[in-house]
């Protein structure tokens, strides 16, 4: 019987390692997690920044446009 006592304590021991080593995995996962979706949303932030640009970068287009027309009959 103490040869099983021994492989027990054994099993239990490394059982006890695998146990605190999924628990650090599953932080880390949880950290990971986190950080991910912190990128996600400073990614879809910086879509809206972006479109917005883009918008202003169209009606700037847009004025110009206006203004050269002008220009143009003024000189005409």
């Amino acid at each position: 019987m103490p040869a099983e006592t021994e492989v027990l304590d054994f099993l239990r021991a490394n059982f006890a390692r695998v146990d605190e080593r999924l628990d650090r995995i599953e932080t880390r996962l949880g950290e990971l997690t986190t950080r991910v979706a912190a990128i996600e949303r400073d990614l879809a932030a910086m879509k809206v920044d972006y479109a917005a640009t883009q918008l202003r970068l169209d009606n700037m287009d847009r004025r110009i446009e206006r203004i050269e027309k002008r220009l143009s009959l003024i000189e005409a």
